[in-house]
């Protein structure tokens, strides 16, 4: 008397098949949803440079709504993803499109005064991205608000100012002070990004995964962490 195999080794191979493909479809899938996320910020920054330069109450304080992309992808795709979709809309820019404030387009920017508030995008961008990694899950409001300044306002004048000034032959004081005219529009872009980033994270929680600050005690929990 015989007894039929528990499974044959075709039957083996179509199921190591299906566990494979099993894998390999959530990241395909979470692939595609990543590159969707940075195309929709990339045409986010893009869209809000239309209007141009705006004047605060008839000053002489000029607002473009660009930098308000750049935070809002910080702080709501995260590092990664974020810088991925400032990195591909300066690409495009590079490439010739009119994509930046103003209409403004082609290599020729990146050798002008404003090539360093550009790179401070990049800078900036990281940093809102890498500290809300670390606010999430709670998301508190005032962490949020100086952490987006620090990436938003800090990060890109440290860098944009001294080119700024190096680039146009302007003292560097003169730049610094010169400069502190587009702080009301950076602080207002500030606290616009934390209330919208608050909002889609209580919504859609999972956009960004939440991390621990890396000096928190090795094992602790994100929570616990946060709940500090």
């Amino acid at each position: 008397m015989s007894t039929a195999p528990s499974s044959t080794p075709s039957a083996e191979i179509a199921d190591g098949s299906s566990d494979l493909e099993q894998a390999r479809t959530p990241k395909r899938r979470g692939t595609a949803r990543d590159l969707a996320q940075i195309a929709v910020f990339t045409g986010l920054i893009a869209a809000l440079g239309l209007p141009g330069a705006l004047y605060l109450g008839g000053t002489a304080v000029p607002i473009t709504f660009q930098t308000l992309g750049v935070m809002l992808a910080g702080a709501v795709l995260g590092a990664r993803k974020g810088f991925l979709s400032v990195l591909l809309l300066l690409v495009l820019v590079a490439a010739g499109l009119p994509l930046l404030s103003g209409g403004r387009g082609g290599l020729g920017v990146f050798v002008g005064p404003s090539v360093g508030y550009l790179i401070g995008w990049l800078v900036g961008v990281a940093v809102i991205g890498w500290a809300t990694a670390r606010l999430l899950p709670r998301y508190r409001i005032v962490p949020a608000l100086l952490w987006t300044a620090l990436g938003g306002i800090v990060a890109i004048y440290l860098v944009g100012v001294p080119v700024f000034a190096a680039i146009t032959g302007t003292p560097l004081g003169v730049a610094i002070v010169g400069s502190t005219v587009f702080l009301p529009g950076d602080v207002l872009k500030v606290v616009v990004t934390v209330l919208v980033a608050k909002g889609v994270h209580r919504a859609w929680p999972g956009l960004i995964e939440p991390r621990t600050w890396p000096w928190a005690r090795r094992g602790t929990s994100v929570s616990a962490v946060d709940a500090a």
